[in-house]
């Protein structure tokens, strides 16, 4: 649910600014945001000159906008038989193994970024997936969707962290708005009786720290990737996650009652296949078929795709107060990835 640029951009502004040619704060900040995306969803960019949309490429969107918008619903399904750390082992499980299928050819990495990939994978699985797990199993399927939706604008922040730049107005209202958002469909849940469950805001809150590493793991490793390719990166970065939940997984599985149904293992391969390994190829797909803006409008649709499978699988309650908060959670990406393409067209592209 990122969006797209190029790393020549990031290479003309590191170069214009060795040159004192400023181009200003909130330029820099876009094209590190969209260097971002192109470096973990475009292995080979060539800018488009118009969108190339086709009937296969909204088939191909609306596959994709499917596939990864029920991944949070099917995540819900998974940990009713099954704990967080389990379940979330068992999908990396499926996934590295397939990755690595995808690296024979692919170049080898040094010690050093061995290293760099296993903090990452520690972080962007032992931390931000396992986050996950727990607030999807605090709160309903619908909540964890749209908050999970964030995770562009705290790559937005992060990149301006990155760079030295400060938060440009209309992303911090986007920010605000959002976390506003978070609030009320945190709070939507139990309108309808009067009250908050904790366990709710609980789940909610391990969502945000979900959604804040997530996107913490995005911005810091975009040289990493960029060096060694989307795919290699991501399947070492898969095993050294999925290594150090390991011995955890041990300990919940000797101390929680474990079923591991047939509902459970679909829920696993699901996850492991169609979202960690097939959705990844789906999308570098789709960014060499249609334009970036086109191939971003994907990550509007995957919380209405997973909202309407909550609603349908679990029943979940859709009342004012969440309806309110969606609105103000897409409104919030939508201002804090808006200066994207005018910070893209302020460089101008080799």
């Amino acid at each position: 649910m990122l969006w797209i640029s190029s790393w020549v951009v990031f290479k003309q502004v590191q170069r214009r600014n060795q040159q004192k040619k400023e181009i200003p704060a909130e330029a820099q900040l876009g094209n590190l945001v969209c260097m971002i995306s192109r470096t973990f969803r475009l292995e080979r960019a060539e800018p488009l000159s118009s969108t190339g949309l086709s009937m296969r490429g909204i088939i191909w969107m609306l596959l994709l906008a499917l596939m990864w918008g029920l991944s949070i619903p099917i995540t819900k399904y998974g940990l009713q038989s099954a704990p967080p750390l389990t379940l979330t082992a068992m999908r990396f499980a499926v996934a590295v193994v397939l990755l690595f299928l995808c690296t024979i050819g692919k170049p080898v990495l040094s010690l050093r970024a061995l290293l760099r990939a296993a903090a990452l994978g520690v972080l962007g699985i032992g931390v931000g997936q396992v986050s996950q797990a727990f607030g999807i199993q605090g709160t309903t399927a619908s909540v964890g969707t749209i908050i999970s939706a964030t995770i562009p604008i705290f790559v937005v922040v992060f990149a301006a962290l990155r760079l030295g730049q400060r938060v440009s107005g209309r992303q911090k209202f986007g920010l605000l708005a959002a976390f506003l958002g978070i609030g009320l469909v945190a709070l939507g849940r139990d309108q309808t009786t009067g009250g908050v469950a904790s366990s709710d805001l609980a789940g909610a809150s391990w969502m945000l720290l979900s959604a804040v590493t997530i996107a913490f793991y995005y911005v810091w490793s975009v040289e990493l990737t960029r060096e060694y390719g989307t795919v290699t990166i991501a399947a070492w970065s898969t095993l050294f996650g999925f290594l150090a939940l390991l011995p955890w997984c041990a300990w919940e599985m000797s101390h929680t009652e474990v079923h591991l149904t047939v509902g459970v293992i679909s829920a696993a391969v699901y996850l492991g296949v169609a979202v960690s390994v097939v959705g990844l190829f789906l999308w570098l797909h789709i960014l060499k078929t249609v334009s970036a803006p086109v191939a971003a409008s994907v990550q509007y649709l995957q919380p209405v795709v997973g909202i309407a499978a909550a609603a349908a699988m679990f029943g979940d309650t859709l009342g004012v107060l969440f309806g309110a908060g969606v609105v103000l959670i897409l409104a919030g990406l939508a201002l804090a990835v808006a200066t994207k393409r005018k910070a893209e067209e302020a460089v101008p592209h080799e």
